[in-house]
């Protein structure tokens, strides 16, 4: 019994080496090299300060900004520590009144825009977290932006075309914007 209980805590110690530290530590020096923004996190910079990243929405609510997605994740929005939906379906009453009250919270933004909200712009993602809008968000969001910031809608949506993301790989996904670079494009006036 002795000898098997010592075979079973050496194959234990063993497995544990090899899959808790050898493993990731081979497959994070390969992802530094082969890989070293994504790596480190798909990070932004403006103007050498750290403003976030690629990968994560932030919540921007002044109207000279564009908006993201909501985000279900607690305590605060955008809460990477703690990326989940609401779990609400569609037929469920708290998820029917906050979807009616963000919809009037963009239209109470912006009164003139008669065009159909986006549904990326009043329902959150599975992760709470997505970084991106669709191009119908984008642009739904450009006469406020535009206004707000004094330029021509023309110059604005020319931002908006800039900083669209195509499909992943060519086939996948749906083009998007990346809220965050789009912002940050507008604040640089580019």
């Amino acid at each position: 019994m002795i000898r098997e209980l010592r075979t079973a805590m050496v194959v234990f110690l063993l497995l544990t080496i090899v899959t808790g530290i050898v493993y990731p530590g081979l497959v994070t020096l390969v992802a530094a090299v082969v890989f070293p923004e994504q790596a480190s996190g798909s990070l932004v910079r403006a103007d050498g300060k750290l403003v976030g990243s690629r990968l994560i929405g932030q919540p921007f609510s002044s109207p000279r900004y564009f908006w993201g997605r909501p985000s279900a994740t607690g305590p605060m929005p955008n809460n990477g520590a703690v990326s989940s939906g609401s779990n609400q379906g569609p037929l469920n009453p708290a998820l029917v009144t906050a979807v009616e009250a963000r919809v009037t919270a963009l239209r109470a933004a912006d009164p003139g825009n008669r065009r159909p909200v986006p549904v990326d712009l009043v329902t959150a993602s599975g992760s709470g977290l997505d970084p991106q809008i669709s191009i119908a968000a984008a642009e739904f969001q450009v006469p406020r932006v535009a206004r707000e910031r004094g330029l021509p809608e023309a110059r604005v949506l020319a931002l908006v075309r800039v900083a669209t993301e195509g499909r992943t790989f060519g086939v996948l996904g749906e083009p998007r914007v990346n809220v965050l670079e789009l912002n940050l494009a507008l604040d640089a006036g580019r």
